[in-house]
């Protein structure tokens, strides 16, 4: 019995130091850090009289159950989230078995119910705020100008390797299945190199291609259909091109929102520019993160950055530059 309350204490203890460390340096929480912090400490006190015993006790050496692998975990992708579910249960657990085995007060277990719910929550809210966070440089491909899909995705590889934060794959021209195609390498690309990748439009192509999220324009699908499709956990941006877009895009979920375009552009050539006061609007009134768009490159950026630019997005000035590699380098310089 003994042996029981030695291994489930443990196992309770390290579940709550896992799951304090996310309260802790994932949502800079405290107060949810000091109950977690707390709540670990409140359970070894309740065993502490019977410290000597059950360390006495403890015999890993034999312990039949530490050679027992758990073929689930091989196969689990470690995420925020899977960590979590995974230590939140291993918690609930081992209390319960300590109330069996132990008499702990059930009091302990209930309040975990709580947590579970409150950190779920956190972690839907925080998982792509914490994934957007500090990505300022986003690339919108455009394979048009390119001879070759081999010349197209290595100028991608490139951009993503010399630093660019979001590859967003936006091809207007391009049949569904080269979209797929090029979407499976760049998502190799992309993990990599620790970028963000995001597919213009197409939901059916983001989920095929395992992307982290959609980028929607104001004539697409809306949001809260997206979000119906692509659950909480994949990232969902929106073009806006006055405050009005912007209100709603927040009001509606949206994780962040591209403002634009700021000068004339011939992405989109039929669309008269949202102009840098909308920007500025936007510096002082959107609470998620935005891109400043349109005609941004190394002649504009400062500029933009002047009227509150703090993250751009850019096509031709990253896809078509001469030296890729500096490009980055100098527009992440003036971003900082």
């Amino acid at each position: 019995m003994f042996r029981i309350i030695d291994a489930n204490l443990n196992r309770a203890t390290e579940a709550l130091r896992v799951l304090e460390e996310i309260a802790r340096f994932k949502f800079d929480d405290k107060k949810m850090s000091e109950e977690l912090k707390n709540l670990r400490h409140k359970i070894c006190l309740e065993f502490d009289d019977r410290y000597n015993q059950l360390l006495k006790s403890r015999n890993t050496q034999e312990d039949v159950g530490t050679d027992i692998l758990n073929t689930t975990k091989e196969n689990r992708e470690i995420t925020l989230q899977s960590v979590f579910r995974a230590n939140i249960k291993r918690l609930q657990q081992a209390l319960r078995t300590l109330e069996e085995y132990g008499s702990l007060d059930s009091k302990f277990r209930y309040s975990t119910y709580t947590i579970e719910k409150e950190m779920n929550e956190k972690i839907k809210m925080n998982i792509k705020k914490y994934l957007l966070k500090d990505r300022k440089l986003y690339l919108v491909t455009n394979s048009d100008n390119f001879s070759s899909d081999e010349e197209f995705l290595d100028r991608v590889a490139l951009a993503v390797k010399s630093g660019v934060d979001i590859v967003q794959l936006r091809e207007k021209t391009k049949p569904a299945q080269k979209i797929i195609e090029y979407g499976k390498v760049i998502r190799q690309i992309c993990s990599q190199y620790n970028a963000l990748f995001i597919v213009n439009d197409r939901i059916d192509i983001a989920q095929i291609v395992a992307a982290d999220g959609v980028h929607l324009g104001q004539d697409d699908i809306d949001i809260h259909s997206a979000r119906k499709m692509l659950g909480e956990e994949m990232i969902i941006g929106i073009s806006t091109h006055k405050p009005q877009d912007a209100i709603e895009a927040q009001k509606n979920g949206a994780d962040y929102i591209g403002v634009g375009p700021i000068y004339k552009t011939p992405t989109k050539p039929k669309r008269e520019p949202a102009g840098l006061e909308y920007l500025k609007w936007a510096s002082e009134n959107v609470e998620i993160p935005y891109y400043a768009i349109g005609s941004i490159d190394l002649n504009t950026i400062d500029e933009a950055i002047s009227y509150g630019a703090k993250r751009v997005a850019l096509v031709r000035a990253i896809m078509n530059a001469e030296n890729i590699e500096e490009t980055v380098k100098n527009l992440k310089n003036k971003l900082k």
